[in-house]
């Protein structure tokens, strides 16, 4: 796993609400145009592609790629949950690394339906059955949606442990809004107040409104990978690239732990975490931007402490002070992250790859992060499997 991975081009189309999208090839496709015309090369050119998607038949990859050319490279399709587009960028970066390969298109995109999300079979075993029965023990609630009930359980779990008050997870939110306003593919670019957070509708009362929820979200993006070697031969740009990355996967401590956090990832998180930065030599006091998984404000929140941005119970006391803004410790999610981008499930990893490859190259515009040199990726999917993955500047 010798040779250095460099992001040649990235693309991103903006996301919409469900109903507002074009039909997923044509969204996938679209990405992946943006991607190759950033790197400067043809899809000739691409040797593997690792396509990432949650609702959709199987070969839907190839029916995307294929609106690029039908070159008969090694088509796989990657399915894990909201950590899917992450995924297919860890399988890409694997290829290339281990010397299979030496470009390799990473595609996500997802055709979502409006609502909360839900099983498309029930006909078999839910792998979240077992999720499901340790929730229900833990907090109850089975009347509300499957991620309401695992990510408003998780949040409360924080707010017993350390008296973290319902207002901090609404200043994730309001800061999230700050940031997608500056953001001109963000779905929500409408600035809210931590007021107007509070004041929404709660979806589980004293623990979650619906602003502090992402939306389902239709969209696809997309980033190309390349050797070392590939680049030098082809004058394509080397200024960004992958320092260390780490799957993880579950534990026992997922339910031997009987705590909501550690149902919805937290172990995954700072296990992820914890390798990228002993790969790396760096800590997280090095980092400069995060794009992290906050599907849920509660979770933005949690992760902080994950991945180590602050202490464990120090998240409000993180916030309140504004260390994870502009001009505070490190900028956390400046493309607005999931509650405001919005989170179509295969392709929030590679959206996430794609602002962080902008802030690196300084080139994000008007959300761009002063003197941004190492970016911390993390991208969560229940059931389950977390990437964290850390980009530099070179």
């Amino acid at each position: 796993m010798g040779n250095r991975v460099f992001i040649a081009g990235v693309g991103m189309i903006p996301f919409v609400k469900p109903g507002a999208n074009e039909p997923y090839p044509v969204m996938g496709a679209a990405a992946g145009r943006l991607a190759l015309a950033d790197a400067g090369i043809g899809y000739d050119a691409v040797q593997q592609a690792y396509v990432g998607y949650v609702y959709g038949d199987s070969t839907s990859g190839q029916r995307a790629v294929y609106g690029l050319g039908m070159t008969g490279i090694p088509v796989v399709n990657v399915n894990n949950n909201c950590s899917t587009g992450s995924t297919a960028l860890y399988l890409a970066r694997q290829a290339i690394a281990g010397g299979a390969a030496d470009c390799v298109l990473a595609l996500g995109f997802e055709q979502m339906n409006p609502g909360a999300l839900g099983a498309v079979f029930s006909d078999r075993p839910s792998p979240f059955e077992e999720f499901d029965r340790r929730a229900g023990e833990l907090v109850g609630m089975p009347e509300l949606p499957l991620a309401l009930r695992y990510f408003g359980g998780a949040g409360l779990s924080h707010m017993e442990k350390y008296g973290t008050p319902l207002e901090s997870f609404a200043a994730v939110r309001a800061k999230a809004s700050r940031h997608a306003s500056r953001n001109p593919l963000a779905l929500l670019r409408r600035e809210l107040s931590t007021d107007e957070v509070m004041n929404a509708p709660m979806l589980w009362p004293g623990v979650l409104t619906r602003l502090m929820a992402c939306p389902p979200t239709c969209g696809a993006a997309a980033a190309i990978l390349v050797s070392e070697n590939f680049a030098r031969r082809h004058g394509l740009r080397t200024d960004v690239f992958i320092r260390a990355q780490s799957m993880t996967t579950d534990t026992p401590s997922t339910f031997e732990a009987r705590d909501m956090m550690s149902l919805v990832g937290y172990d995954m998180s700072k296990a992820a975490a914890k390798r990228v930065y002993e790969e790396a030599g760096v800590g997280p006091d090095d980092v400069d931007v995060v794009e992290l998984h906050d599907c849920f404000a509660q979770n933005e929140l949690i992760t902080y402490e994950a991945l180590g941005l602050c202490a464990e119970g120090g998240a409000a006391g993180f916030i309140a002070d504004g260390s994870n803004t502009y001009g505070g410790k490190v900028v956390t999610n400046p493309s607005g992250g999931l509650l405001s981008k919005g989170h179509p499930l295969g392709a929030t990893g590679l959206a996430q790859c794609y602002e962080l490859t902008h802030q690196l190259r300084g080139t994000a515009e008007a959300r761009q992060v002063d003197r941004a040199r190492l970016g911390l990726q993390h991208n969560l999917g229940l059931g389950g499997a977390c990437v964290v993955t850390l980009y530099q500047s070179n």
